[in-house]
């Protein structure tokens, strides 16, 4: 089973902008009903893509340095990083499928 990454703004660098493979980040918040409805998403998708793409969550509560530098405005927020840039961001609960193929358009 692919591990997500728990991500904070202390390693959000290291994780994320530096990473030599894609990088999905699920920015959520504990409160966040439609989070909650993402998370097993998001999960299934880190197995499908593992090897591929790797697949953080930041708690946006805890690490509001780093999503007020992406804009975070919404939860959920998806965003893919392909070398080291904001590429891809999904705002809202998608359907799994909605998700896979913006990923796969970036692969």
């Amino acid at each position: 089973m692919a591990a997500k990454i728990e991500l904070t703004d202390a390693n959000f660098g290291k994780e994320v902008v530096e990473s030599s493979i894609p990088v999905l980040v699920d920015f959520w918040a504990p409160w966040c009903h439609p989070c909650r409805a993402l998370d097993p998403i998001v999960q299934e998708i880190a197995q499908e893509y593992e090897g591929k793409i790797k697949v953080g969550k930041l708690n946006t509560d805890d690490n509001r340095e780093t999503a007020m530098k992406y804009g975070i405005m919404s939860l959920p927020t998806l965003l893919l990083f392909k070398g080291g840039q904001a590429r891809v961001r999904i705002v809202g609960l998608q359907p799994k499928k909605a998700i896979a193929d913006r990923i796969s358009e970036e692969l």
